[in-house]
């Protein structure tokens, strides 16, 4: 039997999912790494915190059902087990009118955010429900915009707030099979794809404003927290933001 807890980050090559696998790897995690590119997953598994051998590099498409469930299925036959998700994958789009989007647009962020967290918390379920010891723990990477949407984003907008859809059905149907669930609604980290607040994001009123971000670090400090809660107790719901910026009172 395994000693390690075992953790699966989805779009951990970069930004929140790196920063996410990498702390849980210095906690003693045995991390199971997944994205797109193979590339920047080995360079996460090359990185300091991967100095004693505690990633498992897969690359995975989470839109690719098939490459879900083998995600899934070799963490088991590797690790024996899944203890955690952190199903982080997701992906913006440009600022547009709702009148202008491409349906073809909507279709490519309904896509990541939504089904492909679904296949990923789906697999999660499936392993953690057979299991034994049963039981685990999925957390929802969601965004400041499942509560308070900007401007232009409305497939953006639209599949965070399903996310928090799933994260309350699961909280609900995992409590037969010790499975919780929480949602982690991040501001302004100074991400490769949040960078672009810190020169210029659109506001309600039209302006474009500069607005403050915050070190991944700091998002990786409540994934932790969340991740090592004692199976009976959980965070339904944790808001982490950049302190100035217009989040409360957006408009």
């Amino acid at each position: 039997m395994s000693t390690s807890r075992v953790a699966v980050v989805t779009g951990a090559g970069s930004g929140i999912g790196r920063g996410a696998a990498e702390g849980l790897a210095r906690e003693g995690w045995r991390v199971v790494l997944a994205g797109r590119r193979e590339d920047a997953l080995r360079e996460v598994a090359a990185g300091p915190a991967g100095a004693g051998g505690g990633f498992d590099v897969v690359p995975t498409d989470v839109t690719d059902e098939d490459a879900v469930r083998a995600l899934f299925d070799g963490a088991v036959e590797r690790h024996e087990r899944v203890d955690l998700l952190v199903n982080n994958a997701g992906r913006g789009a440009p600022a547009t009118e709702i009148d202008q989007v491409a349906l073809a647009d909507w279709q490519a962020v309904v896509d990541v955010n939504l089904t492909g967290m679904f296949l990923c918390l789906r697999e999660a379920f499936r392993v953690m429900r057979a299991q034994d010891p049963q039981g685990g723990r999925i957390i929802n990477n969601g965004s400041i915009s499942a509560q308070t949407p900007r401007p232009r984003s409305i497939a953006y907008t639209a599949t965070k707030h399903a996310v928090t859809g799933l994260t309350k059905q699961v909280q609900l149907d995992g409590r037969p099979y010790g499975i919780t669930c929480g949602q982690i609604d991040v501001g302004n980290a100074a991400t490769a794809i949040g960078v672009g607040v810190s020169q210029g994001a659109l506001q309600a009123d039209g302006s474009v404003r500069h607005e403050p971000t915050m070190p991944v670090d700091d998002v990786t400090r409540a994934v932790l927290l969340m991740a090592d809660l004692p199976p009976g107790s959980n965070v339904g719901t944790l808001t982490v933001t950049a302190s100035a910026m217009p989040y409360v009172g957006r408009g």
